[in-house]
């Protein structure tokens, strides 16, 4: 009987530690790269893997995924690697992945037409989709924890994550796959119409009301006239906040009245602790929180 409870306390304790880690900075990490996908007369898509040291079991995935108007921005540059540095120290996987700058030397404003728009976040959705199925293939190799793969955008990239996660019809992944949750800085959706009971996963929303690109509630794509071949309606955080809200499903959204579309990135330094006790309620121990914050 003694031995069987030193065994639940055992474990007990070990449940404990791993839980303890993601709210702690305390994790030394290494970082390396790898190419997760090869396309013929291009670039091949590679991503910086931050790996958590004297780590015990698998442990979550985080998938970055940068900003630059779909034609610019660098998975390392000084945004991107902040990110990954400060989260891996708190126990978590980061990968902070490249993708297909199809937009790159034409540009994303209204004089772009809505249809190359909308193909450019299906583009990049499908390449995020690439990077995930190479972890999943790799898994053992990685050690990350399949059942917890997070992803995390700002500005082109939070429209990419929110479209890979509530619009984008995947025909890469696995249908029965789903991510354990989405960060989003400044993105926006085409459509809420598949945010539903069953596709819902916890969700944090950043934006800036005075966001004069990516809007914050519903209107168009960078605020294009109706009659402009680049008019696009988006939904973003705050319609997709308050379909989450009227389904009773999780959401964490982050308003900040005076902020422009600099809140793409300023979270990562300004809302640390915010984003980590997403991570940590939300996502890793499923809260099913609904909380709303304005400054």
């Amino acid at each position: 009987m003694k031995a069987l409870l030193s065994f639940f306390l055992i474990l007990f304790f070990l449940s404990s530690f791993s839980q303890e880690r993601y709210l702690e900075k305390n994790t030394k990490f290494s970082k390396r790269t790898y190419t997760y996908h090869r396309i013929k007369k291009e670039k091949n898509l590679k991503f910086e893997f931050y790996k958590p040291k004297k780590r015990t079991g698998k442990v979550p995935l985080l998938i970055y995924v940068h900003g630059g108007g779909f034609s610019g921005g660098d998975r390392k540059d000084k945004i991107a690697t902040d990110f990954a540095e400060e989260m891996v120290q708190y126990g978590y996987a980061v990968a902070s992945i490249s993708y297909r700058l199809t937009m790159k030397n034409k540009g994303f404003g209204c004089k772009i037409k809505s249809a190359l728009k909308i193909e450019a976040f299906n583009d990049v959705s499908q390449d995020i989709s690439y990077a995930v199925k190479y972890f999943l293939r790799r898994k053992n190799k990685f050690k990350i924890d399949t059942d917890k793969i997070i992803l995390v955008g700002s500005s082109a990239g939070a429209e990419a994550v929110l479209n890979l996660a509530y619009v984008y019809s995947n025909k890469i992944l696995n249908p029965n796959f789903k991510f354990a949750g989405v960060i989003a800085m400044s993105g926006a959706v085409t459509s809420i119409d598949k945010i539903t009971i069953e596709t819902a996963i916890p969700t944090q929303l950043f934006h800036g009301i005075q966001d004069n690109l990516v809007p914050y509630n519903i209107d168009s794509h960078h605020y294009c006239k109706l009659k402009s071949v680049g008019y696009l309606n988006l939904f973003g955080s705050k319609a997709i906040a308050g379909k989450l809200k009227s389904i009773n499903k999780p959401y964490y959204l982050y308003s900040v009245k005076n902020g422009n579309h600099s809140w793409n990135a300023r979270p990562i330094y300004q809302c640390k602790k915010e984003i980590i006790d997403f991570l940590y309620y939300d996502v890793l121990n499923r809260k099913n929180r609904q909380i709303e914050t304005t400054i």
